[in-house]
């Protein structure tokens, strides 16, 4: 069965602390079901570039040095989702944030006829992230992820899917940095979980395993929100 079939495109959400390894395990669901992943500081960067209404409101925010506001995001997401390579779904990572951006979300989807499948935790003990985080880097080009541990390139310093030899670290992946950012996450986006799960559209997944047992955990719940 093709599991990408749908009557309306598919919205998924993954959630999880820094390090859990949302980014990594999102390309593989594109590569596989053909959805689209959607970060939030890629749309709003597409959309300054692009100059479109609200990339230039945006534009105007982040020059004044300010956040950009909900509905300015809102809005940049609402444009990328009518995209045509949106039209079998999306998996949102690193959105929403809070449970006031994921009642702003709802409002959107119900507006196209549309609702969360799935919102997807992948859960992960904080004293982990550490390793996880300190260990990160990807491909300078695509944006491949790698890991000093658990996923190395097959060919030290060139990139699997491009082959490419540039190879960055994000300067805040440092144990230093690590704590502030789980208190951030915890204090902030944790409690999504209880929001998606009195939705009853919550699903955990225990991410502690290898890439590939989380994949395939991450598969099925995917093609069971699809079909």
């Amino acid at each position: 069965m093709d599991a990408a079939v749908t009557t309306t495109p598919a919205v998924l959400i993954l959630l999880g602390p820094p390090g859990a390894g949302k980014g990594t395990q999102a390309r593989m669901l594109e590569d596989q079901f053909g959805l689209v992943q959607l970060s939030t500081g890629d749309l709003l960067r597409a959309a300054v570039a692009a100059g479109t209404e609200a990339g230039r409101k945006a534009k105007a925010v982040m020059e004044a040095g300010d956040l950009v506001s909900d509905e300015i995001v809102i809005a940049i997401l609402r444009d990328r989702m009518a995209e045509p390579d949106c039209a079998k779904g999306v998996i949102l990572d690193g959105f929403p944030r809070t449970t006031v951006q994921a009642a702003a979300l709802d409002e959107l989807l119900s507006a196209n006829g549309q609702k969360i499948d799935a919102a997807i935790s992948l859960e992960v003990e904080d004293s982990e992230m550490v390793t996880r985080i300190s260990g990160r880097y990807t491909c300078g080009n695509c944006g491949e992820g790698y890991h000093d541990n658990f996923k190395q390139p097959a060919k030290d310093g060139v990139c699997d899917k491009c082959g490419g030899t540039e190879m960055k670290r994000r300067a805040d992946d440092n144990a230093e940095t690590v704590a502030s950012r789980l208190q951030s996450y915890h204090a902030q986006t944790a409690p999504l979980i209880a929001y998606y799960e009195g939705k009853g559209v919550l699903k955990k997944i225990d991410a502690m395993g290898q890439i590939d047992e989380i994949a395939r955990a991450l598969s099925t719940i995917v093609k069971g929100a699809m079909d």
